[in-house]
């Protein structure tokens, strides 16, 4: 309301400090008069309601006047104890519903409480802490982290936890702090300890318990100079939480398991149980990036995979990777003859595009001498050129992504790559507007100028536009690459759309160019009334249709299957198959079964 409160602080001040101010009582924390800032600010009113730097804290309770010095603030003695172990606020936090507002607050509580009031953290205060974590890690409350504006809530959280349990003051050694849905351990460590271990069982649902483990080699305990600490926190319920607030499938299907080490070492051993135990998926270790908020597989590789646990090997850093996990994804079908297909088609596209450059080389200036001809084979050239590109970027994407690890190469490759893979769909485009042209349009003649001018535009012009578009919409906000791969991103920012929406739409397109050339051949053949031709006349359609398929894309409308059910083998295989071969399709049927190109040739 415009009024400006002063309260003094003594140079000898260390702790807390109560005032009133316009009728309201206010409460500060902070170790020194230094360090107090409008975060070390807590409100209490009278009814029993909190508030952490101006954001109010509903808790639901009995309040009533004169009981508001309780919260954060003095017993009915008058004695100050909540900043030894916040058990003040745990009542009212512990019975205060577990709402998507509450969750936030209590959220926006943790992270000030890590942040302001993590000195000195000892057994009582790290039980506190946890337990109010508990109440919004509940696995009853997981569907309402959903509602959270605040997407990154659960990185918050998560972020907060480690960060205050990293500084749990260890009594004689060892600690554990069980709560249902969290769960921390510590242990002294040094060069001479045998290699250390964490292990954890905890409750996911009302079905059974989860575990966990963590180890420490004993070469990367060598690795420590002095006596120190060494703190594990499990979660089994967070990953779904995370899941969820993110409306991302691909799921995590064990518990998160959170490490705070000495910056020595480097790499830990973790044992994660599985909480769906499928055969038809792909497990992948992966770490969570605390920059980028997002699970990272670079973080881990995988020591080995069964039906109920994963074993990971993964790298700790203090400042990015210090929470690990496993998913599991419905949509990566674990099957050998998948990658077999892609592989062996690949190879075979690359080859077959190859040998198609140099025939349409060799044979150029024999089967250019109309117009309608020139365009046709300028087009099937362009088509080539961009699918052998897109296939021999398709390999050094997954090279970079598996090997190098690098963030800015797997953008310059994905964006190259989405650039390609839309150009060959343009090109696919105007290959089909040539078709059109060349039945309907007879009388109506274009230069071979103009062609190339608008083929240009349209087979480069456009795709570029829509890439750089895609990279600096999304790329901003870590939104372009998708997790786990060199390619656009799905579940987060929906970038994978500027690839489905042009393709999709070019498929439909051309799917009318496949109908009018049915139907213009169809009646050109039964205008000749002879019915001995009836079967000539499939066979010509037939041809037409198998000559268009594979260089218009229809094929990749089984791509549209794949995402509809992702879970269907056939639809994959299909998929893989047509898309794979089609290099091969186009050497086939744009040039071997040309009988001009085989004229030329001879």
């Amino acid at each position: 309301n415009g009024v400006i409160c002063v309260q003094p602080c003594s140079p000898s001040f260390r702790g807390e400090t109560s005032f009133v101010c316009e009728g309201r009582k206010w409460q500060m924390f902070a170790d020194t008069c230094a360090s107090l800032d409008v975060g070390s600010l807590f409100q209490v009113s009278s009814g029993g309601h909190v508030s952490v730097a101006g954001e109010h804290l509903p808790f639901v309770g009995e309040g009533k006047p004169g009981d508001g010095a309780k919260y954060f603030g003095a017993d009915d003695h008058g004695n100050s104890n909540c900043r030894a172990d916040f058990s003040c606020i745990i009542p009212d936090i512990l019975s205060s519903p577990a709402i998507p507002g509450n969750i936030a607050d209590i959220v926006e509580l943790l992270k000030k409480i890590s942040l302001l009031l993590s000195e000195h953290v000892n057994r009582e205060k790290m039980q506190s802490y946890s337990r109010i974590a508990n109440h919004i890690l509940n696995s009853s409350v997981i569907s309402n982290w959903a509602f959270l504006r605040d997407r990154n809530a659960g990185s918050v959280l998560l972020d907060s936890v480690n960060l205050f349990a990293g500084k749990l003051l260890l009594r004689n050694g060892s600690e554990s702090i069980q709560e249902h849905f969290i769960s921390t351990k510590g242990y002294s460590i040094h060069k001479n300890t045998s290699g250390k271990s964490f292990d954890f069982s905890m409750e996911f649902n009302n079905t059974g318990n989860i575990t966990g483990h963590v180890v420490i080699p004993e070469e990367e305990l060598l690795k420590v100079p002095k006596t120190s600490k060494a703190i594990s926190i499990a979660f089994p319920t967070l990953g779904a939480i995370i899941e969820t607030s993110r409306l991302d499938p691909g799921f995590v299907n064990g518990m998160v398991l959170s490490v705070s080490l000495p910056e020595e070492l480097r790499h830990i051993l973790l044992t994660f149980e599985k909480v769906n135990k499928l055969e038809n998926v792909k497990a992948q270790c992966v770490g969570w990036h605390s920059a980028e908020r997002r699970w990272d597989n670079r973080a881990c590789t995988m020591k080995s995979d069964n039906i109920s646990s994963v074993v990971c090997i993964c790298k700790y850093h203090h400042r990015t990777f210090k929470s690990f996990s496993i998913l599991m994804s419905p949509a990566t079908l674990r099957n050998a003859v998948l990658d077999y297909i892609t592989r062996v088609g690949l190879g075979l596209s690359i080859i077959s595009l190859v040998l198609c450059l140099i025939i349409e080389t060799v044979v150029w200036h024999h089967v250019t001498k109309t117009e309608i001809t020139y365009m046709r084979h300028f087009c099937l050239v362009n088509i080539a050129t961009s699918l052998l590109i897109a296939d021999v970027l398709f390999i050094l994407a997954a090279f970079v992504h598996n090997t190098t690890l690098n963030y800015q190469l797997c953008v310059a490759a994905t964006f190259f790559l989405h650039f390609f893979y839309l150009a060959l769909f343009f090109w696919m485009f105007t290959l089909g507007l040539l078709i059109l042209y060349g039945l309907l349009l007879v009388f109506f003649k274009i230069t071979k100028s103009v062609f190339i001018a608008t083929a240009f535009c349209v087979g480069y012009g456009c795709p570029l536009v829509i890439s750089i578009l895609t990279v600096a919409i999304t790329e901003p906000k870590n939104g372009y690459l998708r997790s786990g791969a060199c390619w656009l991103n799905w579940y987060e920012t929906k970038a994978f759309l500027a690839f489905v929406v042009p393709a999709l739409s070019i498929i439909v397109v051309n799917v009318v160019v496949v109908v009018v050339v049915v139907v213009k051949t169809g009646r050109s053949s039964l205008g000749e009334g002879c019915k001995s031709q009836d079967l000539s006349n499939m066979i010509r359609i037939s041809k037409n249709v198998a000559l268009l398929t594979p260089l218009l894309g229809l094929t990749w409308g089984f791509g549209l299957a794949t995402i509809v059910d992702s879970r269907s083998l056939a639809f994959h295989v299909t998929f893989a198959l047509l898309n794979a071969f089609q290099g091969f399709f186009i050497l086939l049927f744009g040039t071997l079964l040309d009988r001009k190109v085989l004229g030329s040739l001879q």
